[in-house]
């Protein structure tokens, strides 16, 4: 595939050849846990959505590994060869593969050896428990292949090629709705079928992205001089995109607990509901985040400033838009969000509305904290983006997932991501206020 001059194209032509496959790459992502939820909502009922609830902060743990390494990774990789450091570049790519495949095998390890006491400490209940041990046992046996996903997708992306980062992902999205209504309806696997679907998906979609490796344009090659050295740097840039995907199930599990003592496990059924009408949210917003990183990290690498800001601008308005978007849908119609995933009682719906529309306001900001922080990363500057991250993904939401229903019932629930998003949305505007360029 023909790659792309991120140095001397124009800046919009590069960030809009970046954003479609950008966006339908972490779009078809967030469609393997998302055709699941329906596929179990249908084929299971609500006890299979809370259950796989109550897992999806591992599956979002191993694709934070891959994050982690691949965006800490592949941001240098692309800084040095903006540079023209083909050397320390492709010591900055081995760095990170040879982290990303240590911690694969450990997290697979400790998964398979603790998994019972880890499914516990998740909020597994004996009604639950026939649902997500299935589930849990594939998730955790596939851990390897879902930080591979994420991990390659930010190289190959950030190597020129991210129309075949599109298609890697988009085929085994494809590859998982099918096998989901062949193992749940046809084979009648359950909750076992619905993982091993998403584990074989994102296999295909790991095998199609490796083909990179044997194309005449792939920069990837491994360099062992001074590999060590770079291992640091790699982690310590690549935290805030760990965080940033971890927090989103560290938050789950605590709102899984916080819903269990205020409304049983209805609570955590709606729950269900809106976080994965949410994840097609946010993963266009990362869609977006990762569209420009390409362009900001080569060209801060060149010294092309001008460029720089460019590219930042761009991505903001287009985030501010999405997220005006994303708001609207949750405000106008949460009742045919719900009905998306099962056929509600009324009880759930009741529940549902009020929670869908509370929840997404915080969209109206996210997009801006979300684009603020890989600026940040982006131009090497970890510090600022990890703070982002931190008051948005982990500090905020433990704060106020704990005061805000003591206040306002369960309602509070509802409203702690969205105070949240908006108190460091403020945070991000100081930082960028301090920008020059």
């Amino acid at each position: 595939m023909k790659q792309i001059n991120m140095l001397e194209s124009p800046v919009r032509q590069v960030f809009f050849s970046y954003l479609v496959p950008s966006i339908s790459a972490t779009l078809v992502t967030s469609i393997y846990i998302l055709a699941d939820t329906m596929m179990i909502g249908r084929g299971v009922g609500g006890s299979g959505i809370a259950a796989m609830n109550i897992l999806l902060p591992l599956y979002n743990t191993y694709f934070g590994i891959g994050m982690m390494c691949g965006v800490g990774g592949s941001v240098l990789f692309g800084f040095s060869r903006g540079r023209g450091d083909e050397k320390r570049a492709r010591s900055y790519f081995t760095a990170a593969l040879c982290v990303v495949l240590a911690l694969s095998a450990v997290f697979l390890i400790l998964g398979r050896i603790f998994f019972n006491p880890l499914i516990t400490f998740m909020g597994n209940t004996p009604l639950l428990n026939e649902y997500t041990v299935p589930y849990g046992t594939v998730l955790t046996t596939a851990a390897p292949m879902f930080a591979l996903s994420s991990f390659l997708q930010a190289f190959v992306r950030n190597d020129g090629a991210p129309k075949l980062a599109m298609a890697g992902v988009i085929s085994g999205g494809v590859t998982n709705v099918i096998l989901d209504y062949v193992y749940i309806f046809i084979m009648k696997w359950g909750m076992g079928g619905a993982a091993l679907a998403t584990a074989t998906g994102t296999t295909l979609t790991v095998l199609i992205l490796a083909s990179h490796f044997f194309s005449k344009d792939n920069h990837l090659k491994l360099e062992f001089s001074d590999v060590w050295r770079r291992v640091p740097e790699v982690l310590g840039n690549g935290l805030a995109s760990f965080i940033l995907e971890i927090s989103n199930g560290f938050v789950m599990l605590l709102f899984n607990r916080q819903l269990l003592a205020y409304v049983g496990e209805m609570g955590i059924t709606v729950y269900g509901i809106i976080t994965n009408t949410a994840l097609v949210a946010s993963s266009i917003s990362n869609g977006i985040a990762q569209a420009v990183q390409p362009l900001l990290s080569a060209n801060f690498g060149a010294g092309n400033l001008k460029r720089v800001g460019e590219a930042r601008k761009l991505g903001v308005r287009t985030g501010f838009a999405a997220g005006f978007l994303f708001t609207a849908i949750g405000m106008l119609i949460p009742v045919q969000l719900s009905y998306l995933f099962l056929d509600p009682t009324p009880e759930i719906l009741t529940m549902a509305v009020p929670a869908i529309r509370l929840y997404f306001l915080g969209f109206l900001v996210s997009e801006w904290n979300i684009i603020s922080g890989m600026y940040f990363q982006s131009t090497v500057r970890p510090r600022f983006s990890l703070t982002i991250t931190l008051l948005r993904g982990v500090i905020l939401n433990s704060v106020f997932v704990f005061l805000l229903p003591a206040l306002f019932g369960v309602d509070g629930i509802w409203l702690t991501v969205t105070v949240s998003e908006f108190i460091t949305a403020g945070v991000a505007f100081v930082l960028m206020k301090r920008e020059k360029h």
